[in-house]
């Protein structure tokens, strides 16, 4: 038996992530691994984290990491203005995307992945495998998102964990029109995914996360389903 531990907040990356590993991949079952760390979207990402796992017939668990929240300075979980980025903006993001990092989330959710990788290959012989949905953003890149930090997590799992889980990141690679048209190609019904940062139930249709979403389905060529609160005058749509 092999199971995939998937990393899955409801968004676009880890929604495609999932039914990458569902259809293309050989894993005798799926678990939906969603952390709950006072996100101010968590009603959309849990929803839509738990639709996903039906959808796939894997197994959901929900984490709670309340300490995470206290000691983030991010707008993510804290008040602050968010900024309505124009396209010219989204130019250079790292100033912006330093805004909404959340200390060591990924590295923290990591550790809970392989504790429940080694849970699992203790009681029952189990082997697993952890997925994440982060893509590398290049020099905007989160330090806890770039492959240099997934071979050290791996190289991590190796000496401290007794089922050596691999952690795999299979969209690292690809732009967000790639994970687009793959999730297109694997059926997904995009409105059944959640990226915004603030919005508690509709995409607020401004932030990073919302115009870096809007801008992929316009690359990929695809009718953005998404319904946004509000949309920027400079909002392009698909061209066909």
């Amino acid at each position: 038996m092999r199971k995939a531990i998937i990393l899955c907040s409801g968004g676009l990356d880890s929604v495609t992530t999932a039914y990458h590993v569902k259809n293309s991949l050989s894993y005798n079952s799926l678990m939906i691994l969603f952390f709950n760390y006072n996100q101010k979207s968590i009603k959309r990402e849990r929803e839509l984290s738990r639709k996903t796992a039906s959808k796939l017939k894997a197994k959901f668990m929900e984490i709670k990491l309340p300490e995470l929240s206290n000691i983030s300075n991010s707008l993510i979980n804290k008040k602050g203005k968010v900024a309505k980025l124009s396209l010219n903006d989204l130019k250079d993001t790292k100033s912006e995307s330093s805004k909404w990092y959340v200390p060591q989330r990924n590295l923290t959710f990591i550790t809970y992945a392989l504790a429940m990788a080694d849970s699992l290959f203790i009681k029952n012989k189990e082997k697993s495998d952890v997925f994440l949905g982060f893509k590398c953003e290049g020099s905007d890149s989160y330090p806890d998102t770039t492959k240099e930090f997934l071979s050290a997590v791996n190289a991590l799992s190796k000496v401290s964990s007794v089922s050596q889980a691999k952690i795999i990141a299979p969209l690292i690679d690809k732009d967000k029109e790639d994970i687009i048209l793959l999730g297109k190609k694997l059926g997904i019904n995009f409105k059944d995914t959640f990226s915004c940062y603030t919005g508690k139930n509709t995409h607020c249709g401004q932030c990073l996360a919302c115009r870096l979403r809007q801008e992929g389905f316009y690359w990929a060529n695809i009718r953005d389903p998404t319904e946004y609160k509000k949309k920027m005058k400079d909002f392009r749509t698909s061209k066909d």
